[in-house]
């Protein structure tokens, strides 16, 4: 099928009669952060060097929807459908409250500033795990030794899962959120590693999940039957639960992130480079809320 590299044929089983890759945005400079806001029926994505967060919907196309932003990466929703935001150049998790004002959740660890938190993902319980490579800073700015994968809870403790990694960055847990899946963009390491996350909210008993090439993996997302969508240097690639690659779906520029969305979640949203791309799929989401 043009627009998909078939490596199974389990693969046929996400796509829609309708499945194809549609534009919806260009001319941009380099997006990320795709979260799908339900409550309104629109999308929020992040311009990184534009330090602008853009809004998209069927009905009034593309927008600003804030400036300047810290040079927002990822976004999420919380429980409540607040906006948190990995900002770069502010090295800070931050919040929008309802009535529109940020606040920082979290800029320190252990008495020294974050390095430039990049990917975020919101548990059922309300704490809020992050991933903080030194992407948006230069290396003389680099204050903590590591770069560590984060865990913030609701009383504002915040703890380091993980020191592990050369570039920590795409993360999602499953559907049950009994695992997280944690992206290492290195060039080096270029793969998605998968932890079992515990009754205490700590990783265990961390493996290999899959190699990530061409390019590096960065943003991820899953659906409800437990198949990871990863971004790659060739597109969104699809893989089975066991990490079996199903195929590939193919996109223009390489992508850095993606998110399901629409009332169905059965719609992903793909933030590659300069563009936003969308394309119809039969499978569903399973990132809450």
């Amino acid at each position: 099928m043009e627009g998909f590299d078939i490596r199974s044929e389990a693969f046929r089983e996400i796509l829609a009669p309708d499945s194809r890759l549609t534009k919806l945005a260009g001319d941009l400079q380099f997006t990320e952060g795709p979260v799908w806001v339900a409550e309104g029926d629109y999308l929020l994505f992040s311009d990184i060097p534009a330090n602008r967060i853009y809004r998209w919907s069927k009905a009034d196309g593309l927008s600003v929807w804030r400036e300047p932003t810290g040079n927002s990466n990822g976004n999420t929703l919380d429980r409540q459908g607040r906006l948190i935001t990995c900002e770069h150049s502010a090295r800070r998790l931050s919040r929008t409250e309802q009535d529109g004002a940020v606040i920082a959740l979290a800029s320190q660890f252990g008495w020294r500033r974050l390095n430039s938190p990049n990917d975020v993902v919101v548990k059922s319980d309300g704490t809020i795990w992050f991933t903080d490579p030194p992407y948006g800073i230069k290396p003389e700015m680099q204050e903590q030794p590591r770069q560590y994968v984060f865990r913030l809870d609701p009383n504002g403790t915040l703890t380091a899962l993980a020191d592990d990694f050369d570039k920590p960055n795409g993360l999602c847990f499953s559907p049950d959120e009994s695992l997280l899946y944690i992206a290492d963009s290195s060039r080096e390491r270029h793969h998605v590693r998968v932890f079992r996350v515990t009754p205490t909210n700590t990783l265990a008993d961390g493996r290999l999940f899959a190699t990530i090439e061409p390019g590096v993996p960065d943003g991820m997302r899953m659906d409800t039957a437990g198949r990871l969508y990863s971004t790659a240097g060739d597109g969104v690639q699809v893989f089975a639960p066991s990490g079996e690659l199903l195929g590939i779906i193919q996109v223009p520029q390489a992508p850095a992130n993606c998110t399901f969305g629409d009332a169905d979640k059965r719609t992903l949203y793909i933030t590659a480079k300069t563009s936003l791309y969308s394309i119809r799929l039969a499978a569903q989401g399973a990132q809450q809320p």
